[in-house]
Order: structure tokens, then sequence, then C-alpha cells
């Protein structure tokens, strides 16, 4: 009788390493496609944006500046402000309490490398845009800026419109002088873009192309409710950067 106990113990034990495997290839099964769906996510997360961004550009390489965005009556009208500043230059990390939101003149900082920006460099984003004392020297040598509020850029279609104007300007003519940046929470300190409006562009000019008298001049403003190259190409060409106070200068 010993003999037939053993064996059915055997059986009990063989039969309970044969589940401990099956259990252990199941969690190593599980562990395998873990790893994969967490590789693959990585990969997309790389890729798509990369992908995105081709996809973006090719869709706006073949329009026109003013057929990216909506049409310009989407924008208020042209409003101007005495200006002041003009090589006014403040200490390097010298903050500049400017009256508007977002400024277009004013004191600035005067940095070789860093103020102004570099020409080159078109579409700014939250990480990496220059201060407004570097950006307000810009304006002084003739830049338009756009400026986009923080809804925007939490709306990646409107941001990648932004983007693909900025594209339409290079680095080789003067004639581009223009930069997209971001209008940031810490900018405001009590001031705002108009209700309902959340772009904005914005230039210091001379008070005409070709004027040398600093009397005359003033920031320039338009608001927009939405992203609109028409209405930004036809402000460039109400206010060219030779219409600056220092329009040689790059």
């Amino acid at each position: 009788m010993a003999k037939p106990a053993k064996t059915d113990r055997q059986a009990v034990i063989d039969q309970m390493r044969k589940q401990q495997k099956g259990a252990e290839r199941r969690r190593g099964a599980i562990i395998v496609t873990v790893c994969v769906v967490i590789a693959l996510g990585i990969v997309a997360a790389a890729v798509i944006p990369i992908v995105k961004d081709k996809w973006d550009a090719r869709k706006y390489s073949s329009k026109a500046l003013d057929e990216i965005g909506v049409p310009a009556s989407t924008c208020e009208k042209i409003t101007t402000e005495k200006a002041d500043g003009n090589q006014q230059h403040v200490p390097e990390g010298q903050t500049v309490d400017y009256t508007t939101a977002p400024p277009a003149f004013g004191a600035h900082w005067n940095v070789a490398g860093l103020a102004p920006a570099s020409f080159a460099k078109k579409f700014y984003t939250d990480q990496d845009r220059p201060e407004l004392e570097a950006l307000v020297h810009n304006l002084e040598h003739g830049y338009t800026i756009l400026w986009y509020d923080q809804t925007i850029a939490d709306d990646a279609d409107k941001l990648a419109e932004i983007e693909a104007i900025s594209k339409k300007f290079g680095d080789s003519n003067f004639r581009d002088k223009f930069i997209a940046a971001p209008w940031k929470s810490s900018d405001e300190n009590g001031k705002k873009f108009p209700d309902g409006t959340h772009v904005a562009f914005t230039h210091w000019s001379a008070g005409g192309d070709g004027e040398t008298d600093a009397t005359k001049q003033v920031g320039a403003f338009q608001y927009c409710s939405d992203v609109s190259g028409e209405a930004l190409q036809k402000f460039m060409d109400t206010y060219p950067y030779t219409d600056s106070p220092e329009p040689a200068a790059q």
C-alpha cells in the first residue's frame, strides 16, 4: 500500500511543478508584453512629434503667408501709443516694467549675442523665449513681433500655424525682421491682452518710413482673436522694418 501513496504524492508534486512552470511562463509573457508596449510608447512619443512637424511643414509649405490662419477681419484695428526708450539701455538682468501688454517700445538690454535676440531665429516657445528686455531691442531695430498667449500655446493646431508663419521669413534679408514669441503669465504684472484676443502684433515705429525725429516715434499694436497670416502681412506692409528707430542694425 505504501508504493501507491508515494506514486500519488509524486503525481501531485509533478502537477504542482507543471502549474508553477505554466504560471512562470505566463508571468514572463506578461512582462515581455508590458516591456514591448512601454518600448513602443517611448518610440511613439519620440517619433509622433517629428512626423507631425513634417506633416505640418508639408501642409503649409505651399501656402502663402496670407493664406495661413483666419481672415484679417478677426483682428482689431491698429492702435498706436507715443513711444520712448530709444537708445535707453539698462544693465543685463534689470527688469523693465513695460506699460503695455505686450511691449512695442521702451528701455531694454544691450548685450552682444543676447539683446537683441538672434536674427536667424524666428519662432520661440515658452521654453526658449528671450527675456522681454532683449526682444524690445529687436523692436527698436525694426522687427515685428507676433505674440501669442497661453490659449494659443495650448492648441497644437494654432501653434503649428504660428510656426508655419515664422517659416515664411528667412534670415538673409532685412525685410524678414520677424519673431513669433509667447506672452507668458509671468510677463503680465497686471497687464493682459484685451478680452477675447489671443494674438498681438507690435512694432516700434519711427513715426513714418524714413522719419528721424525721435519725438514722432510710436508703438504700433494690433490684437487678434485668432491666428491670421493675412492680418500680419498687412501690418508689416504698413510698418516695414525701415520704419523703426534703427533699421540698419540687425
